[in-house]
């Protein structure tokens, strides 16, 4: 059992940045399952006797296990994954401040998220958004975030730097919010009955989102934008209005999903109001992206995380003008109920936050085990291959959800309008196809560069953006 041994030594290691490494790699390979259930949960909106007979792999319960992967096991773990690399860095210190302690961590999330999605795909569920988990699922989660918190507040409080670069105040931020966003919306911790738990359900559902995934995601976009392009931040004052003002008009936004629904009208009011107030956040970002990009664009030439973060930068735009925009009452009457807010989701969840921490993953790895990336053309086509999914999926969602919109709007008998939808969801399940293959290649890229033979990978370069990276 020597290998055994071996392998747990190397696992709860107490090596600088091994908690980070350990970290992306579990993301990675969720990342990879996560989507191929997606895209066999996509193939069943096509073909919906594809699969008969066995409970597991029916599209009610494919979902949210694909829901669950994606946001806990990929993102999650991912943003985990930089912050114990960034962290250190911004902190000016070798490693976080228990390395022991977070891959112990990683160990724990990686159970809990198998167990959780096997419980679900059984049957085993609350059936609420992001929520899917149950009972001691909720509560093993909750100490894996209050794990991860204690390692990134001490990381930082131990470190040789007293002066907080923005991006650990975003990623701080995010590691307080979170656990209290956790905590109200899941039924493990506050019950509520009715409508006052539908009102909990999405002031977390919604708040993931925001206060879990944007502020990280926007935490990581400021540490990579200023090495990508060796051009400072343009704006600190601006990133830190964005930070305090997101967390002031994100949490009440999350009635806007609920709007048709007779909870009280002064709650919808002010969900609606600070959905449309998120503008002020998200100018913030986006001015500080596209003035620290000036005179920087065709670094993107040759530098595959730059296109990474350039594509997240313009989705995130499109990502900000739809939210606002499908939160007011009237065009959330409209669209809400159709797969518009499905493209919706994935051009936030998919194109913005997952393709910052592509880039993120493409610039860290190296720097954790000193090897440049094993394949460039891999990291192009896992590029070109996710880029154009993402771009086909939404677009596909987009028209069919108009067309759903339409036909609810004009009292259409449901099985009149249903057959339209019949040839995009089979384009969506191409587009399905494409993202998975992109992931494919992606992971293959990632293993290889780590655990590949000295002989098939080189040398880190010395290289200040990381552009010799891949």
């Amino acid at each position: 059992m020597s290998w055994l041994s071996s392998a747990t030594r190397h696992i709860i290691s107490d090596e600088p940045y091994s908690a980070s490494r350990n970290f992306i790699l579990s993301a990675v390979l969720w990342l990879v399952v996560g989507v191929t259930l997606g895209t066999l949960a996509g193939a069943l909106m096509t073909w919906p006797d594809l699969i008969t007979g066995v409970a597991q792999l029916s599209f009610g319960r494919l979902r949210p296990a694909h829901v669950n992967m994606v946001a806990i096991g990929w993102l999650s773990m991912g943003y985990v994954g930089c912050y114990f690399y960034i962290l250190p860095v911004l902190a000016r210190r070798k490693g976080i401040w228990n390395e022991k302690l977070g891959n112990i961590t990683m160990v724990a999330w990686n159970l809990v998220l198998l167990s959780g999605v096997i419980a679900i795909m059984n049957g085993y569920t609350e059936a609420r958004e992001y929520a899917e988990l149950n009972g001691i699922f909720d509560w093993l989660v909750l100490a894996a975030l209050i794990s991860t918190g204690i390692n990134g507040y001490m990381t930082v409080l131990t470190g040789e730097e007293k002066k907080w670069y923005v991006s650990i105040w975003y990623m701080l931020g995010s590691l307080f919010w979170f656990p209290l966003v956790y905590i109200i919306g899941n039924r493990a911790f506050v019950a509520f009955d009715g409508l006052n738990d539908a009102v909990a359900a999405w002031f977390y559902g919604h708040n993931i989102l925001g206060m879990w995934f944007t502020v990280g995601g926007v935490g990581i976009l400021y540490y990579l934008l200023p090495r990508f392009t060796s051009a400072p931040l343009y704006s600190h004052t601006l990133s830190m209005i964005g930070f305090w003002t997101i967390g002031m008009f994100y949490a009440p936004t999350g009635t806007h999903h609920i709007l048709q629904s007779p909870v009280p009208e002064w709650l919808k009011a002010i969900a609606v109001i600070s959905s449309v107030f998120l503008l002020v956040p998200v100018l913030t970002v986006l001015t500080n992206f596209f003035m620290t990009m000036r005179r920087k664009w065709y670094l993107a030439a040759d530098h595959i995380p730059l296109r990474f973060v350039i594509a997240a930068g313009i989705a995130y735009l499109l990502t900000c003008i739809q939210g606002p925009f499908q939160a007011t009452r009237a065009i959330n009457w409209y669209l809400h109920f159709s797969n518009w807010v499905v493209g919706h989701a994935h051009l936030a969840l998919l194109a913005t936050f997952s393709f910052i921490v592509f880039a993120a993953v493409y610039y860290i790895i190296p720097k954790v085990t000193g090897r440049k990336i094993y394949s460039k053309q891999l990291a192009v086509y896992h590029f070109w291959f996710t880029l154009i999914g993402w771009i086909v999926m939404v677009v596909v969602l987009t028209i069919a959800g108009l067309i759903q919109a339409a036909g609810w709007h004009f009292s259409i008998a449901m099985d009149q309008w249903a057959f339209e939808m019949e040839p995009y969801m089979f384009v969506r399940f191409l587009s399905g196809i494409l993202i998975t293959v992109g992931q494919i290649f992606f992971m293959y890229n990632i293993y290889k560069t780590v655990f590949g033979a000295e002989k098939d990978v080189e040398a880190l370069p010395h290289s200040p953006t990381g552009i010799a990276y891949v």
